[in-house]
């Protein structure tokens, strides 16, 4: 359902009531009538109709459709921004910078909360206030801001989801962070550029460019003179240690200009695959990537190597990587057009439903705006099948009727003012008229609406193709898909993937998300419908990429709501809240409540319809499932249903179909849901009484399919939308013949042999051994299927149906194990295989054995383990930053703040540490060379360029002594001296003084990074 500020409409309202609250669209327009095939729509809003307000606050940088429906949309609407959540942070846009927060974790009985509360505001000193925000630019997660004072004042900030960094450059002022309260400085000074603080209880790091100092230490207000720099940046962290600090400066110079997403499907697998890519610019040095915070549904299905810092969020623990990109690989577990008609139900009870339906005066029962409208077309949509099943020729001429003459009266402008679509070209969005729930003036649940209305569409196209050519209205179904799920990064006129957030992995329903708590979606059932809609809509007319981004965006939902509005996993909600879901999830919080009714059923209804063939995710944990349905009943104290009864019905019979037919049978009088029919769900029950529960171990090579068991049987479903009979391949070799446009099953198989173990190789080794398992029936991929050691699970890297390749897991003791592969046919017999104590690490050889600090440098040996995990790399006593790890080879980066001299290279890994192989870490060579010489207390230093192009501006001189400035390291500019020379004095020195150094210096206009660093004794 919609899920609008104002919208307090109950569901249950009469159609006459309905209508009424609706704005009345009068008059005939003047318009221009833009033609698509056999439809139109206009491109001037039409007479008495609410658009979109002109104003964007955007700056020139930003051209063609403006993205809405945004975790960031506020921005573009207002003055400035209202709250914003880009986990970790959550920020605001003000009049005087950017608030920052790391969002306070509570929760009552009905909420959780991830609330902004202020930490410190992020400005210029150049302006206490500017005249307002605007949208600079933007990317599949993050967005750009940007204040100007009008006299060249001007700050650009940059943040995104999974971005615990904000990027800032500034003109004609200073950054100037004010705190809620003094923050605690404990890392750095007034003279380096980088300070570790603590305010609220929250930690963050404030990165000023090299050679740049601060003001202010001491008070609420710190300001980093940038000395001619314009770059800044903030991180937020997830302790407040130096060594976190320090991981997180690696890429805090290294600035996102663009992110994108790209999705893949492999229909010989059925999996999708979706990779997350960012663009970065160097400010100081060559570092390229960032440090990325995952989302449960994206670090639970990643394979990418993670760090070791956390964050908390209100969608639960957020995990980090480094790179410039990751993956995730996520199932798809098929869909149906429809149910196969396999159930025991009464022929003739069925037929006399299907009759009732037909004989209605009209089938659009209340009001025409674009959702209830939609609801109509969606609800004669999954009746028509059954119909077709049933063989009622009437119903069946009765029902297309309907549809293709609805969809096709609303895809046509000419002439009119009302029940047409109107682009918006300001926005560059398709509205329809009339609209509802704020889906004109706000922009509001556009996939929600027209998701039904592709519905709708698809299930034309699968009956009559010609009506859905692009030259007849099949157009016009490709533009209402492009104005919520744009697949077209080149056809500006709309924003891509609108609805869709693609690192939240969830839809957005606000348009302009006006709101102290950010963006919100209540019924993600109902963008559910919409791509499912897509899937159908490109299977009908074969358009595989439309088809295919619907199936990735299914996938990707369907994992996040079971993650947070379900929470199946059990690990993302708080501890204090009362419920085992959560009904609308926003930026800042998720509730237990909607916008329209408190009736608990409201409440767990809204994420369940409407209930068709792409519905089957919501048995996929059949424990879960009912725990829904019993907490429910606990809340109501009774499971007799007096509002929407037939959509738990359906619900339970994921589950349970015997028990809900039970219930349906004691109550056939009742009232259906508006987008429901008694038929639908009467044949629905019997037929998932027939199917049994989802089962979700097997999956199929085509994009419509269902597999299900009943008891110790396997049902087989699969759809074939083709003009020509296909045979569909199911992962457990289960194969099935499915004739051209039908449906076809096969009822009890008892599927296939169960797999069998015949060696291991080796069959005894440490932890973290890659063992060969051989045998039969394991099945062409993997699927669901496991392998396991004992009790434990382990990671696989290679599976084919006779030979699987897997790594003896983390957290097993030696001695003898059992191991066994799982698959949906049953698990094998056991093999024994036995853990040895696992050898320390050895390193054979270094490559290179000496270079400065940066160097990449390969270590070779043995018993390092296959994944890093825990394990670490030091040069000395300092940990090195590793960039590859496999058993027998580590590349790993000499870190930063070693002297010149011997580093002795150690690798430690949970079986112990390796001897240690020598290491020269070098000065940097050609570059430059330093010289010192003592004059009474004091230490002059001469660095004298020796290749052309360095140094050609002053070079900074990193110093540090205990003797000095009570120990903090200085970073000032070299002075000129002679013939090219730069020299710095260091003054008040005494005998046996030790003075640490090093330089940052340009070489041919680009900086260089940190020289390593060296040490001279007084």
């Amino acid at each position: 359902m919609a899920s609008w500020k104002n919208k307090m409409l109950s569901l249950g309202l009469s159609a006459a009531m309905t209508v009424s609250m609706l704005a009345s669209i009068a008059g005939v327009a003047s318009a221009a009538t833009v033609t698509v095939g056999a439809g139109s729509y206009t491109n001037t809003l039409p007479a008495g109709a609410t658009g979109p307000q002109s104003t964007i606050y955007k700056t020139s940088s930003v051209t063609g459709a403006v993205p809405t429906n945004d975790w960031w949309s506020s921005l573009a609407w207002k003055q400035y921004s209202d709250v914003m959540f880009p986990h970790p942070f959550g920020i605001q846009a003000k009049a005087d910078g950017l608030g920052v927060s790391y969002p306070v974790q509570s929760a009552s009985a009905d909420a959780m909360f991830g609330a902004y509360s202020l930490d410190f505001t992020l400005g210029s000193s150049a302006s206490s206030s500017f005249p307002d925000t605007r949208l600079d630019g933007y990317s599949d997660w993050t967005v750009s801001m940007l204040w100007n004072n009008g006299g060249g004042g001007t700050m650009r900030v940059t943040s995104g989801h999974g971005v615990p960094y904000l990027y800032a450059t500034y003109a004609g002022g200073n950054p100037k962070l004010t705190f809620s309260s003094t923050p605690t400085v404990w890392s750095g000074s007034a003279s380096s550029n980088v300070l570790g603080v603590t305010v609220n209880g929250h930690h963050y790091a404030l990165f000023g460019a090299t050679g740049t100092t601060w003001s202010g230490i001491g008070s609420a207000t710190l300001t980093n003179n940038l000395g001619g720099k314009t770059y800044f940046s903030v991180a937020v962290l997830p302790d407040n240690t130096t060594a976190t600090l320090n991981a997180f400066k690696t890429y805090a110079y290294s600035f996102i200009t663009d992110t994108q997403t790209s999705y893949s499907y492999n229909a010989s697998t059925s999996k999708v695959t979706t990779t997350y890519n960012v663009t970065t610019s160097a400010k100081e040095g060559t570092q390229t990537g960032t440090i990325f915070a995952l989302y449960p549904h994206q670090w639970k299905n990643s394979s990418n190597s993670l760090l070791s810092y956390t964050y908390n969020s209100v969608r639960g623990t957020m995990k980090t990587l480094s790179g410039s990109s990751f993956s995730t690989t996520m199932t798809y577990q098929g869909i149906l057009p429809y149910l196969p008609a396999v159930g025991s139900y009464n022929a003739s009870t069925l037929n006399s439903q299907i009759e009732a339906v037909r004989t209605e005066a009209n089938h659009t029962v209340g009001a025409t705006d674009t959702y209830w409208l939609g609801k109509y077309l969606g609800r004669i949509a999954n009746l028509l099948p059954i119909a077709q099943q049933a063989g009622n020729s009437a119903a069946v001429s009765n029902f297309e009727s309907y549809l293709e003459n609805t969809l096709s009266s609303n895809f046509n402008a000419s002439g009119k003012s009302n029940n047409l679509f109107y682009y918006d070209g300001n926005w560059g969005t398709l509205i329809g008229y009339p609209a509802s729930y704020g889906s004109d003036g706000e922009l509001n649940d556009h996939h929600f609406h027209y998701g039904y209305w592709v519905r709708a569409a698809a299930e034309v196209a699968r009956n009559n193709p010609t009506w859905a050519s692009q030259s007849n209205w099949g157009g016009m179904v490709n533009l209402l898909i492009k104005d919520f799920a744009n697949w077209d990064r080149t056809d500006t006129r709309f924003p891509y993937l609108r609805n869709f957030d693609p690192y939240a992995g969830h839809s957005w329903a606000s348009g302009d998300s006006p709101f102290a708590d950010g963006n919100n979606q209540e019924s993600s059932s109902e963008a559910i419908n919409a791509w499912e809609a897509m899937i159908l809509w490109g299977q009908a007319t074969g358009n595989t990429t439309i088809r295919d981004l619907g199936i990735s965006l299914y996938t990707t939902e369907v994992n996040a709501i079971n993650e947070y509005w379900f929470n199946t996993s059990g690990t993302n909600f708080k501890s204090g809240y009362n419920h085992n879901y959560s009904s609308m999830i926003w930026g800042g919080k998720s509730v237990y409540a909607t916008w329209f009714s408190a009736d608990p059923q409201a409440i767990r209804g809204i994420n369940i319809l409407p209930v068709t063939g792409a519905s089957m995710y919501l048995g996929y944990n059949p424990t879960y499932s009912q725990s829904f349905i019993n907490q429910l009943q606990t809340e109501r104290g009774n499971n007799n249903w007096n509002m929407w009864p037939d959509i738990f019905w359906e619900y339970q019979a994921l589950y349970d179909a015997t028990g809900a037919i039970a219930l349906y049978n004691a109550n056939t009088g009742y009232t259906p849901e508006d987008g429901e029919t008694k038929a639908h769900t009467y044949s629905f029950l019997y037929n998932m009484q027939a199917l049994g529960q989802v089962d979700t171990s097997v999956t199929a090579n085509v994009p419509t399919y269902g597999v299900f068991k009943k008891g110790s049987t396997r049902n087989y479903v699969a759809y074939n939308a083709g003009t020509s009979a296909i045979t569909v391949t199911f992962s457990d070799g289960k194969t099935l013949s499915v004739p051209a446009g039908q449906i076809a099953t096969s009822i009890g198989s008892t599927g296939s042999t169960a797999p069998a173990i015949t060696s291991l190789s080796p069959t005894s080794g440490p932890v973290g051994t890659s063992v060969t398992i051989s045998g039969s029936n394991f099945g062409s991929t993997q699927g669901s299927s496991t392998v396991k050691f004992g009790s434990t699970t382990a990671t696989i890297t290679s599976w084919s149906a006779s030979s699987i390749v897997a790594n003896v897991p983390t957290g097993l003791s030696a001695g003898s194990t059992n191991v066994t592969v799982t698959t949906s046919a049953g698990t094998s017999n056991t093999s024994a295989f036995t853990v040895t104590a696992a050898s320390s690490p050895a390193i054979s050889s270094l490559s290179p054995t000496s270079g400065p600090v940066g160097t990449s440098v390969t270590i070779s040996g043995s018993n390092f383990g296959s994944t890093q995990g825990s394990s670490t790399v030091k040069f000395g006593s300092t940990t090195a930053a590793v960039t590859s790890w496999s058993a027998s080879s580590i590349v790993a980066t000499v870190p930063s703040g070693l002297a010149a001299g011997s580093a002795n290279v150690t690798v430690t890994t949970s079986a112990g540490t390796s001897g240690a192989a020598a290491f020269t870490v070098t000065a940097v060579s050609g570059d430059f060379s330093v010289s010192i010489t003592k004059s009474g207390s004091n230490a002059i230093f001469t660095f004298t360029p020796t290749a052309s192009g360095v140094a050609t501006t002053a070079p900074i001189i990193h110093f540090q002594s205990t003797a000095l400035y009570g120990g903090a390291q200085q970073n000032v500019y070299m002075n000129a001296g002679s013939g090219g020379t730069w020299t710095y004095t260091v003054t008040g020195l005494s005998t046996g003084n030790v003075v640490k150094y090093s330089f940052t210096y340009n070489k041919n206009g680009i900086q260089q990074p940190e020289s390593a660093q060296q040490t001279f004794t007084f």
